[in-house]
């Protein structure tokens, strides 16, 4: 099984920026879909990144594109969230998750919670004035 830290998390002003990581071990890292989720006070967990790190190929939920870039670096087995103009409604604690693709190589549907079976403890990302 997968095993998942993240760090990074902090407490910032809006408009400010913070570079989030996942660290990957117990899994061949370049075979992984990784995603990252997130989950507001009182609120349901949701996908906000992924990425394939066999392709590189990476998708963004409606509200992050173009601020949150998701990316992987192989020689570290890390994959790295980088998040800009961070607004008040990104105040969340943010998980790593991951599960192998398919026997293709597919990573789809990317924001499928329950298709992941390997998760991080989690680290928190507050954004207030």
């Amino acid at each position: 099984q997968v095993h998942l830290v993240e760090s990074g998390g902090d407490s910032l002003q809006p408009g400010g920026s913070l570079r989030l990581s996942c660290a990957v071990s117990g899994f061949t890292f370049n075979r992984l879909c990784l995603a990252w989720f997130r989950q507001p006070p009182g609120k349901e967990r949701e996908g906000v990144a992924a990425i394939s790190t066999s392709s590189g190929s990476s998708h963004y939920v409606a509200s992050v594109e173009n601020r949150f870039t998701i990316s992987r670096h192989i020689a570290e087995n890390t994959v790295i969230l980088e998040m800009n103009s961070l607004k008040p409604d990104d105040t969340a604690m943010y998980y790593c998750a991951g599960r192998p693709p398919n026997s293709v190589g597919y990573c789809g549907p990317v924001f499928d919670r329950a298709s992941y079976n390997s998760w991080g403890q989690g680290t928190q990302v507050i954004v207030s004035s």
